[in-house]
């Protein structure tokens, strides 16, 4: 997983984007969850998540149609047939496994902690955050985490990152813990000038990368998907995008949190 060109060529070898029994494609993504997947000044959705989809689709030859709904029930959408794939940077585990089927990843996304500069907190291990109220989004795998490794901080769950962030600008959280890309993304606005990273980089333990999750009956739409995916990455579509975004190596797999926090 480490080298995403090197499972480009495995499955470029083994797979053939073939013709897809459906011309459209729905597409179910989140929107507030920038620079993956996020709204425009037109209300469009755009951001990282979006143009991959989109290029899967032209791979496909087919019509990318954008949904968006809400992350806590966007598992529940998917399989009451609202859109026929999710691509909202959603981490691979193996509890989501049990009801969803999903790709092969297209990045892997760590964890990491801000905090207001000059507040007061310089680490971010669980003994320098304990007594600290942390902030997170709610049904992610960064709940999991802190539920895990920092018992003794208070964890406030909010339904977009973005009210956890006005919080920890206003005062009413010490730190906030969220996907690394999209808190850098935040940072480098003029709203998160007040603020800062600390700490390492992490995953949860069964983080397995970041797919595209479809219906596990599915099995034609996940064979695609997958060989539209290593069709991107061998053309040099998927680096024109990485590109566009970030200036680093977006498969790079960070530490887990048991060696970072255990």
């Amino acid at each position: 997983m480490k080298n995403l060109s090197g499972l480009a060529v495995i499955l470029a070898a083994t797979l053939a984007t073939g013709a897809i029994a459906q011309d459209t494609v729905r597409m179910g993504t989140e929107g507030y969850y920038p620079p993956f997947n996020y709204f425009d000044a037109a209300g469009e959705v755009i951001g990282f998540d979006v143009d991959i989809g989109n290029a899967l689709c032209a791979e496909m030859n087919v019509t990318c149609e954008w949904v968006t709904t809400d992350w806590a029930g966007i598992i529940p959408a998917l399989n009451s047939d609202k859109f026929d794939t999710i691509i909202a940077s959603m981490s691979i585990t193996d509890e989501r496994s049990e009801v969803v089927t999903f790709t092969n990843p297209y990045y892997f996304n760590g964890a990491r902690f801000i905090t207001v500069t000059d507040g007061g907190v310089t680490g971010a291990l669980p003994a320098d955050l304990e007594g600290k109220i942390i902030g997170t989004q709610e049904s992610t795998l960064e709940v999991e985490v802190l539920q895990q490794f920092f018992p003794d901080s208070e964890m406030r769950l909010y339904p977009k990152l973005d009210d956890a962030l006005l919080d920890l600008e206003t005062g009413r959280l010490d730190v906030v813990y969220a996907s690394q890309f999209v808190l850098g993304a935040w940072l480098d606005k003029e709203d998160g000038a007040c603020c800062e990273f600390v700490g390492e980089t992490s995953r949860s333990d069964g983080n397995q990368g970041t797919g595209i999750a479809v219906r596990q009956d599915d099995a034609e739409l996940l064979a695609n998907l997958n060989a539209a995916l290593a069709a991107i990455i061998a053309n040099g579509t998927y680096e024109e995008i990485r590109s566009k975004y970030f200036e680093f190596d977006v498969m790079t797999e960070p530490k887990t949190a048991s060696e970072l926090f255990q």
